[in-house]
C-alpha cells in the first residue's frame, strides 16, 4: 500500500511538472494560464490531448506569413486618413460627436482600417433571403469572386454554392474560395474538385501539410466574406451550409445578421481577403490590379470602418472596438451573441454602464450549440443582470447574431462574438458603422426579437437546478479558454 501510495504521488509530481513546463514555455495572460493549468492538473491525460487540441500557439511562422503580406489598394489611403487626423479635418459626415471620432481613429491606428463613406447597406436577418440575394450577385458576375467562410458544409445549400461558381469559372470569371478546414468538417477538397478543374482556386486557411499542425480548436478563420467584381461585398454572421437556411430540425429557424454593402467599404473587404488570400495560397497569389478596385459611383448615406483582428496581432481590434462602444453609451447599448463569455475589461464596462444608468440589454439563445460555452453565457448573463442589466433569452429560433448598437447612432455587425475567443483566438472581422438611420433600423429589429425572447431575471436563473448551476460555475473557471 505505501508503494502504491508513493507511486501515485511521483505520478502527480511529474504531472505536476510537466503541466508547468508545458503552460509556462509560451507566453500568455494570466487567466489563461491559470485555467489550463487547472486542466493539465486535475485531467492527467485527457488533459495533455485537449491542450494538444485546444491550447497550443498559433506558430510564428504563420504569424509572419499574414504580417508580412501588403495590404492591398489600401496603404495610401490610410496614411493620408491619418495625415488629416492630424490636422483635425476628418470627420464622418453629418455627425459631431466626439466619441465617434475616437471610435475612428482608434481603428486607424490599431487595424489601418479606413473610413469609408456612402455606402448602401442591406441588412439580412433570414439566411433563404440572404443566399438568394448572393446567388443573384454572383450570377451578374463579370471578373472576380472572392470568397471566405469558416464554415463551408457538404450539403445541398453547400453544393448550390458551389456549382454555381463552377457555372461562373466556366464562363472566364476568377474565382478564389478560402474555407476552414475545422470550421468546415462537413467539406473537403473533392467537394470543390471540379470547381479547381475548371479555373477555380480554392485554398483551405493557413493549412499545412502536417494534419497535426491543423487539428486544434484555436486561430480558426471565421471570416466571412464575399466580394463581387470589387463592388459588391457580403460579411455578417451566416456561413454556408443547411442550418443556416433553416432546413435542420435541431435548430429550427437559424436567426442571424449578414450585410450586403455596396460603396467603398466594398474594396475594405476586398483588401482583407487579399490579406488572408496571400497568406495562405501556396501559389495563386495576387499583386495589386486596378479592376480589383474599381471606381465606384457611392451614393449611400452610411459610413463606416471594416476592422479585423485575430491572433496574429495583440492588439485584439474587435474587442477594442466593442469596449470603445460601451465605454461612449451616453443612453442605451443593445447586443446580440450567441455566445456572452467577456474578459473582466468588457464586463467591467457593461457593469459599469448598467449601474451608471445606461439601458443594457443583451439578447442570447435559448439553447446551446456548445454546452460549456452557453453554461458559461449563463454566468455572465447572471453578472449583467445583477449590475441592472437586462438579459433575453431568444425563442425564435437559435440567436447566432454578432450585433451591438450603442445610443441608436453607431453600431456593428459582423463574425465576432461577444466572447474571449472571438476577441483573441480567431481571426474576425466586422463593419463598424456610423449612421443614425440604420442604426436605428438594426434596433428596430432588436425590438421585433424581443417579442419573440423571454426576460430573464435573477429569481429564474436561481430556479434551475443545482447541477445546472454547478456547470455554469465550472464553465466559468475556464472561460479563458473556451
Amino acid at each position: 500500500m505505501v508503494y502504491i501510495l508513493i507511486s501515485l504521488l511521483i505520478i502527480v509530481a511529474i504531472n505536476l511538472i510537466v503541466a508547468l513546463i508545458t503552460i509556462l514555455r509560451e507566453e500568455r495572460d494570466i487567466s489563461a494560464t491559470w485555467a489550463w493549468l487547472l486542466v493539465l492538473v486535475l485531467l492527467p491525460i485527457l488533459g495533455f490531448i485537449l491542450y494538444m487540441f485546444a491550447g497550443r500557439k498559433i506558430s510564428k511562422k504563420r504569424i509572419f506569413d499574414i504580417k508580412a503580406q501588403e495590404r492591398l489598394g489600401l496603404n495610401q489611403m490610410v496614411d493620408t486618413q491619418k495625415k488629416l487626423i492630424r490636422q483635425g479635418e476628418l470627420q464622418v459626415p453629418d455627425n459631431d460627436n466626439p466619441e465617434i471620432q475616437e471610435i475612428v481613429n482608434l481603428f486607424l491606428e490599431t487595424d489601418r482600417a479606413v473610413l469609408t463613406t456612402n455606402n448602401s447597406v442591406q441588412v439580412f436577418t433570414d439566411g433563404e433571403k440572404k443566399f438568394a440575394a448572393l446567388f443573384a450577385d454572383i450570377r451578374r458576375a463579370k471578373q472576380h469572386i472572392n470568397v471566405e467562410y469558416f464554415t463551408f458544409y457538404n450539403d445541398h445549400i453547400g453544393n448550390e454554392f458551389v456549382h454555381l461558381l463552377e457555372e461562373k469559372a466556366a464562363e472566364g470569371v476568377a474565382v478564389r474560395v478560402i474555407y476552414d478546414t475545422f470550421g468546415s468538417h462537413g467539406g473537403k477538397k473533392h467537394m470543390f474538385k471540379h470547381l479547381t478543374q475548371l479555373g477555380g482556386q480554392v485554398y483551405p486557411f493557413l493549412s499545412s501539410r502536417l494534419a497535426l499542425s491543423d487539428f486544434q480548436l484555436n486561430f480558426r478563420d471565421h471570416r466571412k466574406i464575399v466580394v463581387i467584381d470589387g463592388k459588391v461585398g457580403y460579411t455578417g454572421g451566416f456561413n454556408v451550409g443547411d442550418q443556416y437556411v433553416n432546413r435542420k430540425p435541431k435548430f429550427g429557424y437559424w436567426r442571424d445578421t449578414h450585410l450586403r454593402i455596396e460603396g467603398h467599404a466594398v474594396l475594405a473587404l476586398q483588401s482583407r481577403f487579399f490579406l488572408d488570400w496571400n497568406a495562405t495560397a501556396k501559389r495563386h497569389k495576387v499583386t495589386y490590379d486596378k479592376t480589383f478596385f474599381p471606381v465606384v459611383n457611392a451614393t449611400g448615406t452610411t459610413s463606416m470602418q471594416i476592422v479585423s483582428s485575430g491572433p496574429d496581432s495583440e492588439v485584439q481590434q474587435i474587442k477594442k472596438g466593442y469596449l470603445k462602444l460601451i465605454n461612449s453609451a451616453r443612453q442605451s447599448i443593445a447586443i446580440q451573441s450567441p455566445y456572452f463569455v467577456p474578459d473582466e475589461s468588457i464586463l467591467e464596462a457593461l457593469t459599469v454602464a448598467a449601474l451608471s444608468g445606461i439601458h443594457v440589454r443583451l439578447m442570447i439563445p435559448d439553447q446551446p450549440d456548445h454546452p460549456f460555452v452557453y453554461r458559461a453565457t449563463e454566468y455572465f448573463s447572471k453578472a449583467l443582470l445583477k449590475a441592472g442589466g437586462q438579459v433575453y433569452r431568444y425563442h425564435g429560433g437559435f440567436m447566432h447574431a454578432k450585433m451591438i448598437v450603442v445610443d441608436g447612432e453607431v453600431a456593428s455587425v459582423g463574425s465576432a462574438n461577444m466572447d474571449i475567443r472571438s476577441f483573441k483566438l480567431n481571426f474576425e472581422i466586422n463593419a463598424f458603422m456610423y449612421d443614425v438611420h440604420l442604426a436605428t433600423k438594426l434596433m428596430g429589429i432588436f425590438e421585433n426579437d424581443i417579442a419573440l425572447a423571454e426576460e430573464m431575471t435573477l429569481g429564474k436563473y436561481a430556479q434551475q437546478s443545482l447541477w445546472i448551476r454547478c456547470k455554469q460555475a465550472l464553465s466559468r473557471l475556464f472561460s479563458p479558454i473556451l
